[in-house]
């Protein structure tokens, strides 16, 4: 059989590029401390929580396991090489993990990060200022400030973009699937358990670069402009003894106590009441103002300092090598599993179909149960303690004297 030369060539371009995987990890193994390395430098030993390898307190598949903070109160940090080192080029950064807060999460964090540094990454000293190229993930303290980090490192401000508009986050105590996804078209979408909740565009959704417009600084509002929507009216005059009308006046239906002695007492005078006939200070009324031009709008120019930049989705374009998790946490119990970073979200929407989807109502069917349990106990505890005070001798407490 023959080919064409355009044959195999159109053929050769129209094939996928199969999708690369720079980390997928389960925790389903005793080895992940191989591959984990926990921050031993970053902060004094008795400020660091430790993690624990379990599957939690409910669960889809009790042989599933993650890592789970252990301690309240205490820093945790631990982190991982990549596979293979992730660099920005022409496919999508996809970034996904999931989270369970068994805790009733008060007040920690629960993000990720993914990481440069290569062969130089100081594993044992990882920590909150340790350079990063995203931070993503869910943050709680206190009842105003729950979100989903979306930050990105921009290497031509050396600084650390947070999305403008927060994300919103979940907040129970079971698994939520948090997935990240930076295109080479300067886009972004966030997807919480597979659904999207955030997307748009890296200018729009970022201070990458200046105003595409500034106001004019040669113009100024013209001194005669007037902004007055309204004026006095001239031709309204206040009324003849407007002046005279008081504020209050005696209670008409006010009368002297039987009993009011006016030489203990002194002369009786009246309360006094509103008058229902003052209207307060006089003003004249407001009509619209024949010579009103509206707001003044101060006019723009082009910004000359605005230059798009084609290269904003390329925060590892040196290569990120490793990802992360560094938080503090009040109340212990958050864990984490299911991670994966790849350059295709089809691919991640697998491994979540593998995974979170297919563990997620066996462990809300546990979590129900035991919820009803704890129910069930908290009120039978309540029962004893009302049927205990009602067997108290409250005569005997009260004493012989009584």
């Amino acid at each position: 059989m023959k080919f064409s030369l355009f044959a195999v060539v159109a053929a050769t371009c129209a094939a996928p590029t199969a999708a690369e995987f720079f980390l997928k990890e389960q925790f389903n193994d005793d080895g992940w401390t191989s591959r984990w390395t926990e921050s031993s430098t970053w902060k004094p030993k008795a400020e660091m929580g430790t993690w624990k390898h379990t599957a939690g307190q409910w669960y889809g598949d009790e042989n599933d396991k993650g890592i789970q903070t252990s301690e309240d109160a205490r820093f945790y940090g631990i982190s991982a090489p990549l596979d293979k080192p992730f660099v920005s080029g022409d496919k999508p950064l996809v970034i996904q993990y999931s989270v369970k807060h068994e805790q009733n999460l008060d007040c920690g964090g629960a993000y990720i990060k993914l990481l440069p540094g290569g062969d130089k990454f100081d594993s044992a000293g990882f920590g909150g200022d340790t350079p990063y190229a995203i931070m993503f993930g869910p943050d709680v303290c206190g009842t105003s400030n729950k979100k989903t980090h979306v930050i990105i490192h921009y290497d031509k401000k050396d600084d650390n973009l947070l999305i403008k508009r927060e994300v919103g986050t979940e907040t129970d105590d079971l698994t939520h699937l948090y997935s990240f996804v930076l295109s080479p078209d300067n886009t972004f979408q966030v997807y919480i358990d597979g659904k999207s909740v955030k997307k748009g565009s890296l200018e729009e959704h970022f201070d990458f670069l200046p105003a595409k417009e500034i106001k004019d600084p040669d113009a100024s509002k013209p001194a005669d402009w007037v902004d007055e929507a309204q004026i006095p009216d001239p031709e309204d005059v206040k009324p003849e003894g407007y002046d005279d009308i008081p504020e209050e006046l005696p209670d008409p239906d006010a009368s002297k106590p039987d009993d009011w002695d006016d030489e203990d007492d002194g002369e009786w005078e009246a309360p006094m009441i509103d008058n229902p006939e003052y209207m307060g200070p006089w003003s004249p009324k407001m009509i619209d103002n024949p010579d009103y031009k509206g707001p003044w709008e101060h006019p723009k120019i082009p910004n000359p300092e605005y230059e798009y930049d084609a290269d904003m989705y390329k925060v590892c374009k040196d290569g990120c090598t490793h990802v992360g998790f560094e938080i503090w946490q009040v109340k212990t119990g958050t864990l984490f599993d299911d991670i994966i970073v790849t350059d295709s979200y089809e691919e991640a929407e697998a491994f979540a179909a593998e995974t979170f989807f297919k563990k997620k109502d066996g462990e809300k069917t546990m979590y129900d149960e035991a919820m009803e349990k704890q129910q069930a106990e908290d009120e039978a505890m309540d029962d004893d303690y009302m049927g205990e005070m009602g067997d108290f001798d409250m005569d005997g407490m009260m004493g012989d004297e009584f």
